[in-house]
Protein backbone atom coordinates (compact mmCIF):
# COMPACT_ATOMS: atom_id res chain seq x y z
CA UNK A 1 0.00 0.00 0.00
CA UNK A 2 1.25 3.72 -1.33
CA UNK A 3 0.72 5.89 1.60
CA UNK A 4 1.31 10.01 0.48
CA UNK A 5 1.45 12.59 3.46
CA UNK A 6 2.09 16.28 3.45
CA UNK A 7 5.17 16.92 4.92
CA UNK A 8 5.80 20.30 7.30
CA UNK A 9 8.76 22.30 8.17
CA UNK A 10 8.00 21.08 11.74
CA UNK A 11 7.74 17.21 10.91
CA UNK A 12 9.17 15.51 7.75
CA UNK A 13 11.40 18.02 6.36
CA UNK A 14 14.91 16.71 7.17
CA UNK A 15 13.26 13.08 5.71
CA UNK A 16 12.21 15.10 2.30
CA UNK A 17 15.50 16.29 2.07
CA UNK A 18 17.44 13.42 3.03
CA UNK A 19 16.06 10.55 0.48
CA UNK A 20 17.58 11.37 -2.40
CA UNK A 21 20.88 10.30 -0.46
CA UNK A 22 19.58 6.89 -0.02
CA UNK A 23 18.15 6.79 -3.75
CA UNK A 24 21.07 7.69 -5.54
CA UNK A 25 24.01 6.26 -2.93
CA UNK A 26 25.46 3.55 -5.12
CA UNK A 27 24.97 6.08 -8.29
CA UNK A 28 28.64 7.41 -8.86
CA UNK A 29 27.36 10.84 -10.81
CA UNK A 30 25.20 11.85 -7.55
CA UNK A 31 25.96 15.23 -5.38
CA UNK A 32 24.31 15.85 -2.75
CA UNK A 33 22.22 19.30 -1.91
CA UNK A 34 23.90 20.75 1.10
CA UNK A 35 21.39 19.79 3.65
CA UNK A 36 21.48 23.63 5.04
CA UNK A 37 20.83 25.22 1.86
CA UNK A 38 17.83 23.01 0.92
CA UNK A 39 16.50 23.75 4.36
CA UNK A 40 16.46 27.32 3.71
CA UNK A 41 15.35 26.69 0.40
CA UNK A 42 12.54 25.12 1.29
CA UNK A 43 11.42 27.70 4.34
CA UNK A 44 13.27 30.91 4.28
CA UNK A 45 13.43 31.55 0.68
CA UNK A 46 11.83 35.04 0.07
CA UNK A 47 9.80 32.95 -2.59
CA UNK A 48 7.57 32.11 0.30
CA UNK A 49 6.40 35.67 1.04
CA UNK A 50 4.15 35.68 -1.96
CA UNK A 51 3.78 32.40 -3.39
CA UNK A 52 2.80 28.77 -1.83
CA UNK A 53 3.64 25.27 -2.09
CA UNK A 54 3.61 22.18 -0.29
CA UNK A 55 5.76 19.10 -0.29
CA UNK A 56 5.18 15.11 0.02
CA UNK A 57 6.74 11.45 1.17
CA UNK A 58 5.79 8.56 -0.54
CA UNK A 59 5.82 5.45 1.83
CA UNK A 60 5.34 2.09 0.41
CA UNK A 61 5.62 -0.47 3.99
CA UNK A 62 6.06 2.32 6.18
CA UNK A 63 9.19 2.97 4.08
CA UNK A 64 10.07 6.20 2.50
CA UNK A 65 9.88 5.69 -1.79
CA UNK A 66 9.36 8.89 -3.26
CA UNK A 67 9.03 13.18 -2.98
CA UNK A 68 7.65 15.83 -4.75
CA UNK A 69 6.57 19.32 -4.10
CA UNK A 70 3.31 21.76 -5.33
CA UNK A 71 3.86 25.28 -6.15
CA UNK A 72 1.65 27.42 -6.89
CA UNK A 73 4.08 30.57 -8.32
CA UNK A 74 1.69 33.53 -8.23
CA UNK A 75 4.42 35.28 -9.86
CA UNK A 76 4.56 33.47 -12.65
CA UNK A 77 0.90 33.68 -13.25
CA UNK A 78 0.79 37.31 -13.08
CA UNK A 79 3.48 37.70 -15.34
CA UNK A 80 2.71 35.08 -17.62
CA UNK A 81 -1.31 35.84 -17.73
CA UNK A 82 -2.10 32.60 -16.76
CA UNK A 83 -3.05 29.91 -13.98
CA UNK A 84 -0.58 27.07 -13.95
CA UNK A 85 0.94 25.35 -11.04
CA UNK A 86 4.31 22.95 -10.47
CA UNK A 87 5.76 20.53 -9.41
CA UNK A 88 9.59 19.86 -8.52
CA UNK A 89 11.96 18.23 -6.12
CA UNK A 90 10.49 15.14 -7.64
CA UNK A 91 12.31 11.88 -6.86
CA UNK A 92 11.04 8.28 -6.64
CA UNK A 93 12.14 4.51 -6.80
CA UNK A 94 11.32 2.86 -10.15
CA UNK A 95 7.76 1.93 -9.49
CA UNK A 96 5.11 3.87 -11.18
CA UNK A 97 2.40 3.35 -8.71
CA UNK A 98 4.40 5.74 -6.36
CA UNK A 99 5.08 8.47 -9.29
CA UNK A 100 1.27 8.18 -9.96
CA UNK A 101 0.24 8.75 -6.10
CA UNK A 102 3.13 11.52 -5.98
CA UNK A 103 1.58 13.52 -9.32
CA UNK A 104 -2.19 13.21 -7.69
CA UNK A 105 -1.25 14.73 -4.76
CA UNK A 106 0.67 17.67 -6.75
CA UNK A 107 -2.23 17.74 -8.78
CA UNK A 108 -5.30 17.79 -6.07
CA UNK A 109 -3.39 20.24 -3.87
CA UNK A 110 -3.02 22.75 -6.83
CA UNK A 111 -6.33 22.62 -7.70
CA UNK A 112 -7.89 22.98 -4.24
CA UNK A 113 -5.35 26.48 -4.66
CA UNK A 114 -7.73 27.09 -7.94
CA UNK A 115 -4.62 25.92 -10.12
CA UNK A 116 -7.02 25.49 -13.34
CA UNK A 117 -4.81 25.44 -16.66
CA UNK A 118 -1.37 23.33 -16.61
CA UNK A 119 0.94 22.05 -14.41
CA UNK A 120 4.59 22.42 -15.74
CA UNK A 121 7.87 20.81 -14.47
CA UNK A 122 9.79 19.71 -12.76
CA UNK A 123 10.88 23.11 -11.28
CA UNK A 124 12.67 24.27 -8.00
CA UNK A 125 11.12 26.62 -7.54
CA UNK A 126 11.07 28.42 -11.24
CA UNK A 127 13.20 28.56 -14.06
CA UNK A 128 15.30 31.27 -12.04
CA UNK A 129 16.31 27.75 -9.82
CA UNK A 130 17.81 24.85 -10.43
CA UNK A 131 15.22 22.76 -13.01
CA UNK A 132 14.38 20.43 -15.72
CA UNK A 133 14.25 16.66 -16.23
CA UNK A 134 17.51 15.34 -17.56
CA UNK A 135 17.13 13.78 -20.62
CA UNK A 136 20.37 13.41 -22.26
CA UNK A 137 23.80 12.72 -20.29
CA UNK A 138 23.89 10.40 -17.86
CA UNK A 139 27.64 9.57 -17.98
CA UNK A 140 28.68 12.54 -15.92
CA UNK A 141 27.89 14.80 -12.77
CA UNK A 142 25.85 17.48 -12.75
CA UNK A 143 27.49 20.78 -12.33
CA UNK A 144 27.04 23.48 -9.60
CA UNK A 145 23.66 24.16 -9.81
CA UNK A 146 22.27 21.89 -12.36
CA UNK A 147 19.91 18.89 -12.06
CA UNK A 148 20.21 15.04 -11.68
CA UNK A 149 17.93 12.14 -12.25
CA UNK A 150 17.56 8.37 -13.15
CA UNK A 151 17.10 7.64 -16.77
CA UNK A 152 14.01 5.78 -15.83
CA UNK A 153 12.28 9.12 -14.09
CA UNK A 154 11.62 10.38 -18.38
CA UNK A 155 9.06 6.93 -17.95
CA UNK A 156 7.36 7.86 -14.98
CA UNK A 157 7.02 11.25 -15.76
CA UNK A 158 5.68 10.46 -19.64
CA UNK A 159 3.20 7.61 -18.41
CA UNK A 160 1.34 10.38 -16.67
CA UNK A 161 0.88 12.05 -19.45
CA UNK A 162 3.01 14.84 -19.32
CA UNK A 163 4.57 16.60 -22.71
CA UNK A 164 7.45 18.33 -23.69
CA UNK A 165 6.85 22.08 -23.08
CA UNK A 166 10.48 22.98 -24.15
CA UNK A 167 14.45 21.51 -23.93
CA UNK A 168 16.94 23.58 -21.95
CA UNK A 169 21.01 22.78 -23.51
CA UNK A 170 23.99 22.08 -21.41
CA UNK A 171 26.97 23.11 -23.63
CA UNK A 172 30.49 21.71 -22.50
CA UNK A 173 34.24 22.30 -23.18
CA UNK A 174 37.23 20.49 -22.67
CA UNK A 175 40.88 21.43 -22.25
CA UNK A 176 41.85 23.72 -24.82
CA UNK A 177 39.43 22.23 -27.32
CA UNK A 178 37.55 25.78 -28.26
CA UNK A 179 37.64 28.47 -30.73
CA UNK A 180 39.42 31.54 -28.96
CA UNK A 181 38.46 34.09 -31.90
CA UNK A 182 36.51 35.90 -29.48
CA UNK A 183 39.96 36.11 -27.70
CA UNK A 184 42.09 36.57 -30.55
CA UNK A 185 39.51 39.74 -31.52
CA UNK A 186 39.04 40.74 -27.56
CA UNK A 187 41.19 44.12 -27.98
CA UNK A 188 39.40 44.88 -31.26
CA UNK A 189 35.88 44.33 -29.85
CA UNK A 190 36.63 46.62 -26.88
CA UNK A 191 37.96 49.50 -28.55
CA UNK A 192 34.92 49.19 -31.30
CA UNK A 193 32.45 49.46 -27.99
CA UNK A 194 34.50 52.09 -26.21
CA UNK A 195 33.81 54.46 -29.43
CA UNK A 196 29.87 54.06 -28.05
CA UNK A 197 31.06 54.13 -23.95
CA UNK A 198 30.89 50.94 -23.42
CA UNK A 199 33.30 49.01 -21.16
CA UNK A 200 33.56 45.87 -20.14
CA UNK A 201 34.71 45.57 -16.20
CA UNK A 202 34.32 43.12 -13.15
CA UNK A 203 32.50 43.29 -10.35
CA UNK A 204 33.06 45.53 -7.93
CA UNK A 205 33.23 43.29 -4.26
CA UNK A 206 33.29 46.40 -2.07
CA UNK A 207 29.95 47.38 -3.32
CA UNK A 208 28.62 44.78 -3.91
CA UNK A 209 25.29 45.61 -2.72
CA UNK A 210 25.07 48.70 -5.30
CA UNK A 211 26.31 46.19 -8.08
CA UNK A 212 23.63 43.69 -7.31
CA UNK A 213 20.93 46.00 -7.72
CA UNK A 214 22.11 46.94 -10.86
CA UNK A 215 22.49 43.50 -12.30
CA UNK A 216 18.60 42.69 -10.77
CA UNK A 217 17.56 45.67 -13.31
CA UNK A 218 19.63 43.82 -16.11
CA UNK A 219 18.34 40.19 -15.35
CA UNK A 220 14.53 40.81 -15.35
CA UNK A 221 15.12 42.68 -18.62
CA UNK A 222 16.98 40.19 -20.26
CA UNK A 223 15.84 37.06 -19.76
CA UNK A 224 12.22 38.48 -19.94
CA UNK A 225 11.09 37.15 -23.42
CA UNK A 226 12.35 33.40 -22.39
CA UNK A 227 9.99 30.43 -22.03
CA UNK A 228 8.78 30.50 -18.47
CA UNK A 229 10.91 33.10 -17.26
CA UNK A 230 9.64 34.98 -13.86
CA UNK A 231 11.03 38.03 -12.65
CA UNK A 232 13.20 38.07 -9.46
CA UNK A 233 11.76 40.26 -6.80
CA UNK A 234 14.53 42.57 -4.83
CA UNK A 235 14.68 40.38 -1.93
CA UNK A 236 14.72 37.11 -3.91
CA UNK A 237 17.15 38.03 -6.38
CA UNK A 238 19.54 39.76 -3.17
CA UNK A 239 19.39 36.09 -1.43
CA UNK A 240 20.47 34.55 -4.70
CA UNK A 241 23.34 37.36 -4.95
CA UNK A 242 24.19 36.35 -1.24
CA UNK A 243 25.26 32.66 -1.61
CA UNK A 244 26.63 33.41 -5.10
CA UNK A 245 28.64 35.92 -3.23
CA UNK A 246 30.15 33.57 -1.12
CA UNK A 247 31.49 31.44 -4.17
CA UNK A 248 31.79 33.84 -6.94
CA UNK A 249 35.49 34.47 -8.60
CA UNK A 250 35.42 38.61 -9.34
CA UNK A 251 37.31 37.69 -12.79
CA UNK A 252 34.44 35.50 -13.63
CA UNK A 253 31.94 38.12 -12.78
CA UNK A 254 31.97 40.64 -15.79
CA UNK A 255 29.92 44.03 -16.17
CA UNK A 256 29.16 45.58 -19.19
CA UNK A 257 28.00 49.29 -18.82
CA UNK A 258 27.96 52.63 -20.81
CA UNK A 259 27.87 55.83 -19.05
CA UNK A 260 27.65 54.06 -15.51
CA UNK A 261 24.51 52.31 -16.80
CA UNK A 262 24.57 48.64 -16.94
CA UNK A 263 23.60 46.59 -20.22
CA UNK A 264 24.78 43.43 -19.46
CA UNK A 265 26.99 40.84 -17.40
CA UNK A 266 28.69 37.60 -17.53
CA UNK A 267 29.04 35.05 -14.79
CA UNK A 268 30.71 31.90 -14.44
CA UNK A 269 30.86 30.32 -11.34
CA UNK A 270 33.65 27.57 -10.04
CA UNK A 271 32.16 24.08 -10.36
CA UNK A 272 31.53 23.61 -6.40
CA UNK A 273 29.55 20.40 -6.78
CA UNK A 274 33.11 19.07 -7.04
CA UNK A 275 33.32 19.34 -3.64
CA UNK A 276 29.85 18.88 -2.73
CA UNK A 277 30.25 15.41 -4.05
CA UNK A 278 32.61 14.71 -1.75
CA UNK A 279 30.24 15.63 1.53
CA UNK A 280 28.31 12.80 2.78
CA UNK A 281 24.93 13.15 3.44
CA UNK A 282 25.12 17.29 2.48
CA UNK A 283 26.36 17.77 6.01
CA UNK A 284 28.81 20.91 6.49
CA UNK A 285 29.63 19.27 9.92
CA UNK A 286 31.65 18.23 11.63
CA UNK A 287 33.90 17.57 8.56
CA UNK A 288 32.60 18.84 5.64
CA UNK A 289 33.18 22.47 5.95
CA UNK A 290 36.75 21.68 6.28
CA UNK A 291 36.21 19.54 2.73
CA UNK A 292 34.80 22.65 1.22
CA UNK A 293 37.51 25.34 2.50
CA UNK A 294 40.71 22.95 1.85
CA UNK A 295 39.37 21.70 -1.96
CA UNK A 296 38.82 24.96 -3.29
CA UNK A 297 41.83 25.13 -5.24
CA UNK A 298 41.83 21.74 -6.43
CA UNK A 299 37.61 22.84 -8.49
CA UNK A 300 39.12 21.90 -12.36
CA UNK A 301 35.55 23.35 -14.38
CA UNK A 302 33.76 26.37 -14.51
CA UNK A 303 30.17 27.04 -15.75
CA UNK A 304 29.08 29.86 -17.10
CA UNK A 305 25.84 30.67 -15.24
CA UNK A 306 24.46 33.83 -16.89
CA UNK A 307 24.62 35.72 -19.84
CA UNK A 308 22.96 38.02 -20.83
CA UNK A 309 22.59 42.25 -22.86
CA UNK A 310 19.39 43.86 -22.25
CA UNK A 311 17.13 45.22 -25.88
CA UNK A 312 18.78 47.58 -27.55
CA UNK A 313 22.20 46.88 -26.90
CA UNK A 314 22.89 43.27 -28.09
CA UNK A 315 24.51 42.21 -31.82
CA UNK A 316 27.09 44.56 -30.97
CA UNK A 317 30.21 42.38 -29.95
CA UNK A 318 29.01 42.96 -25.96
CA UNK A 319 28.51 39.40 -25.63
CA UNK A 320 31.29 38.12 -27.73
CA UNK A 321 33.53 40.22 -25.31
CA UNK A 322 31.82 38.48 -22.27
CA UNK A 323 32.65 35.30 -23.97
CA UNK A 324 35.74 36.10 -24.56
CA UNK A 325 36.90 37.53 -21.68
CA UNK A 326 35.88 34.54 -19.73
CA UNK A 327 37.96 32.65 -21.82
CA UNK A 328 41.05 34.35 -21.45
CA UNK A 329 40.56 33.79 -17.47
CA UNK A 330 39.20 30.31 -17.86
CA UNK A 331 42.83 29.66 -20.08
CA UNK A 332 45.18 31.50 -17.34
CA UNK A 333 43.79 29.88 -14.18
CA UNK A 334 44.09 26.84 -15.58
CA UNK A 335 40.58 25.45 -15.40
CA UNK A 336 40.22 21.99 -17.74
CA UNK A 337 36.63 22.12 -18.75
CA UNK A 338 33.68 24.30 -18.91
CA UNK A 339 30.16 24.38 -19.47
CA UNK A 340 27.76 26.75 -20.23
CA UNK A 341 24.40 26.60 -19.67
CA UNK A 342 21.54 25.89 -19.63
CA UNK A 343 20.35 27.27 -22.90
CA UNK A 344 16.32 27.52 -24.39
CA UNK A 345 16.49 25.19 -27.46
CA UNK A 346 14.49 28.04 -29.27
CA UNK A 347 17.21 30.23 -28.49
CA UNK A 348 19.03 30.26 -31.97
CA UNK A 349 20.94 33.27 -31.74
CA UNK A 350 23.49 32.15 -28.59
CA UNK A 351 23.01 28.65 -29.58
CA UNK A 352 24.62 29.19 -32.63
CA UNK A 353 27.55 31.57 -30.68
CA UNK A 354 28.17 28.46 -28.43
CA UNK A 355 28.33 26.05 -31.30
CA UNK A 356 30.38 28.26 -33.33
CA UNK A 357 33.36 28.36 -30.75
CA UNK A 358 33.03 24.37 -30.40
CA UNK A 359 30.55 23.91 -27.70
CA UNK A 360 29.67 20.46 -27.06
CA UNK A 361 25.66 20.57 -26.26
CA UNK A 362 26.23 17.51 -23.92
CA UNK A 363 23.38 17.26 -21.59
CA UNK A 364 19.77 17.93 -22.04
CA UNK A 365 17.19 18.98 -19.75
CA UNK A 366 12.89 19.01 -20.31
CA UNK A 367 10.50 21.10 -18.75
CA UNK A 368 7.09 19.20 -19.28
CA UNK A 369 3.44 20.31 -19.05
CA UNK A 370 0.35 18.55 -18.55
CA UNK A 371 -3.28 19.62 -18.57
CA UNK A 372 -4.70 19.83 -15.04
Amino acid sequence: MIEVIPVSPKKGLTDFIDFPHDLYKNDPYYVPELFIAQRDLLTKHPFHKHNSLQTFLAYKDGKIVGRIAAILNNAHNKFNNCNDGFFGFFDSINDQEVADALFAAAVNWLKEKGVTQKIIGPVNFSTNEPCGLLVEGFDSSPVLMDTYNFPYYIDLVEKQGYTKQIDLISWNWEGQNYDDKSVRLLNTLQERLKRSNINIRNINLKDFKNEAAKLREVYNKAWDHNTGFVPLTDEEFDYLAKDLKLILDPDFCLVAEQDGKVVGFGLALPDYNQIFKTIKRGRLLPTGIFKLLLNKKKISRIRIYALGVIDGYRKMGIEACLYGTIIKEYKRKGFKCAEAGWTLENNTLINNAIAAIKGDPYKKYRLYEKDI
